[in-house]
C-alpha cells in the first residue's frame, strides 16, 4: 500500500488517466479503510498506479468498483518516450507488472478512464474488455458555442421552464437531494443503490474538497421539480446524480437545471462528462445537450460462472420490485 498519499494525489493531477475518482479523499469516503493503491515507483516517482476497493460478497472475493464511482482503473504518469512505439512498449511494461502485484481474487470489475486505451496486457492476462460511452461538451471555454451545438428540441424544452417560471437555485439543503433522487427510483420500480449515510460522507468529502454542486429547479411556489448534483475538478465536472418529482416531469425543469450545472462547469473545469449515458431512456437526453460520444472500458475477469452471475444480479436489480431489492443487498 502506498504510504505518501500527497505524492499520490500530485500523481494522480498529473497522469491523463487520472480522474477526481481516484484521489486518495475520494477512495477514503467511499471505501474507509477498504481500499488500496497498487503502483510502481522508480526513483521516487509513481510511474503507474491501480486504486483497488475489494470486498466479500457470499466469502467470494472480489475487486469492484463503490458506488457512486464511474472510474477507476489504472494510470501512467506522462509519457517522456518521443516514440510512439517506446511509449506503448512502457505501458505493456507497466501495465503487465501491476497485474503481477494485484491481490488474490475470484472476480474483477472496473470502469477505466476514457484516455486508457492499450488493454492488450489485460487482455493476455484473461482480462475481458466491454466499450461503454459516454457524452463528452470537451470545451467548455465557449458557452456560446456550447449552447450553439444543443439540440433544437433541447432547447425548447430549457426554455419551457424559464416560461413556466422555473429557476435553478443551490442553496437548498442536502436532505431534499436525496428525497428527489429517491423518488426518480421508484418511479422505475427501483431500490435506491446507496444509502443516504453513503451520499451524506461523499457530499462531507466534496465539501471539504470544494468539488460539488447541487442545482434544485424550483417553482413560484417553491415546489422542488428536479435537482442535479455534479462534481467537480479543474479538469472535469461530472453529473454525478439527479431526479425529478414524478408529478412534475412535464416542466422540464430536469433540462433547465442540467444547463445551469454546465453553466457552472464552464466556471471551474474545461470539459463536462454526462457520466453513464448507456440506458437507453437516459442517453437521448444526454445526447440533446451536444456533446460528443466518447468511448471507455469496462473491464472485467473471472470465470464464466461468476461473470454471468454478477450479470445477472445487475440486470434483475435494473427490472425493478423485489428482485431490486434482494439483488442491491448482495452487489452493494
Amino acid at each position: 500500500m502506498l504510504d505518501d498519499m500527497k505524492l499520490y494525489d500530485n500523481f494522480v493531477d498529473a497522469s491523463p488517466q487520472g480522474s477526481l475518482f481516484h484521489k486518495s479523499w475520494w477512495l477514503d469516503a467511499v471505501a474507509p479503510d477498504k481500499y488500496k493503491i497498487v503502483y510502481i515507483k522508480e526513483k521516487d516517482n509513481i510511474l503507474a498506479a491501480w486504486p483497488l476497493v475489494q470486498r466479500k460478497i457470499m466469502k467470494i472475493s472480489m475487486i469492484l468498483e463503490p458506488q457512486l464511482t464511474p472510474i477507476l482503473g489504472i494510470m501512467f504518469a506522462p509519457s517522456s518516450k518521443s516514440k510512439y512505439s517506446e511509449s506503448l512498449s512502457e505501458e505493456i511494461r507497466l501495465i503487465t507488472k501491476l497485474i503481477d502485484i494485484l491481490p488474490k481474487h475470484s472476480y474483477f470489475y472496473q470502469r477505466f478512464h476514457r484516455e486508457f486505451t492499450n488493454w492488450l496486457p489485460l487482455y493476455w492476462a484473461n482480462f475481458k474488455q466491454t466499450t461503454r460511452y459516454t457524452y463528452l461538451i470537451d470545451n467548455l471555454s465557449n458557452l456560446d458555442l456550447v449552447w450553439e451545438n444543443i439540440r433544437s428540441n433541447t432547447k425548447r424544452k430549457i426554455r419551457k421552464a424559464l416560461r413556466q417560471g422555473i429557476k435553478v437555485v443551490t442553496n437548498v439543503a442536502l436532505e431534499e437531494f436525496l428525497k428527489i433522487n429517491e423518488m426518480s427510483y421508484k418511479r422505475q420500480g427501483l431500490v435506491v443503490p446507496y444509502s443516504k449515510e453513503y451520499v451524506k460522507a461523499i457530499d462531507a468529502a466534496c465539501q471539504k474538497n470544494n468539488a460539488r454542486k447541487i442545482f434544485f429547479a424550483i417553482d413560484s411556489e417553491y415546489k422542488l421539480h428536479a435537482a442535479v448534483y455534479i462534481v467537480y475538478d479543474n479538469r472535469v465536472s461530472y453529473y454525478l446524480m439527479g431526479g425529478a418529482d414524478p408529478d412534475l416531469r412535464a416542466s422540464d425543469a430536469h433540462y433547465l437545471a442540467l444547463w445551469e450545472a454546465i453553466k457552472f462547469a464552464s466556471t471551474v473545469s474545461q470539459s463536462f462528462d454526462f457520466e453513464g449515458s448507456m440506458h437507453s431512456n437516459i442517453e437521448p437526453v444526454f445526447r440533446g445537450f451536444g456533446g460528443v460520444q466518447a468511448s471507455y472500458m469496462e473491464i472485467t475477469r473471472g470465470n464464466c460462472f461468476l461473470h454471468s452471475t454478477f450479470t445477472a444480479l445487475r440486470y434483475a436489480w435494473s427490472r425493478g420490485g423485489i428482485p431490486s431489492l434482494i439483488c442491491s443487498k448482495l452487489i452493494n
